[in-house]
Order: C-alpha cells, then sequence, then structure tokens
C-alpha cells in the first residue's frame, strides 16, 4: 500500500530540545544565554513547567531602547518577567503545516510553543516549517518518479 500525502503536523516539526527561561531569572542572564546558544529566543517556565511566557531578542531590545536600561539598579535587576511576552499564540502538537505557516504569514512572530494538556512539549520556528516544506517535496518527487515504489514499513 502506498504511503498517503500526510500533511506533517507540529509535532513532526517541533523542536523537543529547547533553551527555556525562568521569570526570575536577570535580563543579563537570559541575554548571556541567547547569545552562548546563538538563538534568537526561547519560552519562559514556572516550577512546574508551565509556559508563562517567550522571551525573544525582540524584547530584550525593547529594555535596550527604553529608559530603564540607563538605569543602573534596573539594568542588573531586572527580571524575564518585566520583558517577556505573556499571553503569545500557542499551537496544539496536531496542527498541520499549512495552518502554522499560516501563523508565521499572517503574526508578527518567529517562534510557536507547542502545548499540550497545559505543558509545553516543543517549539516551532519558521525554519522548522521550512525544513517540514522540503520534506514534504522531497517525498512528493520520489512519488512521482517511482509511481509504484511501495514505502517500507
Amino acid at each position: 500500500m502506498r504511503e498517503s500525502n500526510r500533511i506533517l503536523s507540529a509535532r513532526d516539526l517541533m523542536c523537543t530540545s529547547l533553551l527555556t527561561f525562568r521569570p526570575d531569572q536577570t535580563i543579563l542572564e537570559a541575554t548571556q544565554s541567547l547569545m552562548k546558544h546563538g538563538v534568537s529566543g526561547g519560552p519562559v517556565v514556572d516550577e512546574d513547567e508551565q509556559l508563562v511566557g517567550v522571551l525573544s531578542e525582540l524584547d530584550c531590545l525593547r529594555m535596550l531602547a527604553s529608559d530603564e536600561f540607563y538605569q543602573e539598579q534596573q539594568e542588573e535587576g531586572a527580571l524575564v518577567s518585566q520583558i517577556m511576552t505573556s499571553g503569545g499564540k500557542t499551537i496544539p502538537p496536531d496542527l498541520g503545516i499549512y495552518a502554522i505557516s499560516h501563523y508565521f504569514l499572517t503574526m508578527p512572530i518567529r517562534r510557536l510553543p507547542v502545548i499540550e494538556g497545559g505543558r509545553l512539549m516543543g517549539q516551532i520556528s519558521r525554519r522548522d516549517v521550512l525544513r517540514g516544506m522540503e520534506e514534504m517535496s522531497r517525498k512528493q518527487l520520489v512519488r512521482k518518479r517511482y509511481p509504484d515504489y511501495l514505502q517500507p514499513a
């Protein structure tokens, strides 16, 4: 039996090895982690691993551009919870790649936390969607070239 044209879901695409932040972390610590790991942001989770927000480079830049950055006591003591974006869009693990790409096209976001049963399961970035698109295209090409090819079980 041939493999159907299965649409990839968030579960297939999501990254599960995430750089996460805590709300009580200082902004300086969080910024250093972003730089060290070469990522542009990550989820903020509480002690129960519940998503409470997302911290991005843009959030950090907003603080730099504000007057708060120039107040020395704020710079050292400012917390992730003070600048993170909370209440953002999340998606379930069974959401398809087409719907995910629609969110990236219509919202000014670079990452979507994947939530199941209230817990953070992973995260999808724009690049993850592009990888999925490439994978789906490659499978389509194999089916076009070898229509009688049966996918190994």
